[in-house]
């Protein structure tokens, strides 16, 4: 498997020289990627690899948003890697399986952001945590989406308002998005 996540340990290489601020994060991410018990399956209930997608609109002024059906909050598109090793793949997966939109494309192979976050207990599945890998995902011209039973809602967001969210994930991904739009 080394070899298949060689990519990502390349990838969180750069992401650690871009955000040098983050040196802490990225520490967590490499020791995922190096356990023994594949960290690309769900099974790993000591935590495992997602990811998630900041989907954004072709003109980058908003971002499609989801209400999580299980987490019963407003938050980014993506999910479980479900054995793909290939984070960015796994992001534009979720992206249209979440959106049903035609003509998503990743924006580069470069991590946007990273985030580790608690997943509380549910329907018999121990409390765990989610190492979410997150790329930026474009729209194409067509921004019709369509709601997947694994959302209650989506909504098209103008990305600037939530620099100043009150969730520190959503907040620093609108300001990582708003300084590279400068």
């Amino acid at each position: 498997m080394a070899e298949k996540t060689g990519a990502l340990a390349e990838q969180l290489a750069d992401y650690r020289r871009r955000w040098p601020r983050e040196e802490a994060v990225v520490a967590e991410f490499l020791v995922l990627l190096q356990d023994r018990e594949n960290p690309f399956r769900r099974e790993r209930l000591a935590g495992h690899f997602t990811g998630g997608a900041w989907l954004v609109s072709a003109d980058g002024q908003r971002i499609l948003m989801t209400h999580h059906r299980k987490l019963g909050r407003w938050l980014q598109l993506g999910g479980h890697a479900d054995g793909d090793t290939d984070m960015a793949r796994v992001a534009l997966k979720e992206a249209e399986e979440e959106s049903g939109l035609p003509g998503l494309s990743v924006d580069g192979q470069a991590i946007f952001d990273l985030d580790r976050h608690w997943i509380p207990e549910r329907k018999g599945v121990p409390g765990h945590w989610h190492y979410d890998v997150r790329y930026v995902v474009r729209a194409g011209a067509d921004e019709n989406f369509a709601v997947s039973e694994e959302s209650l809602d989506l909504a098209w967001r103008p990305i600037a308002p939530m620099a100043a969210d009150a969730d520190e994930s959503m907040s620093r991904m609108a300001r990582k998005w708003l300084a590279k739009a400068v």
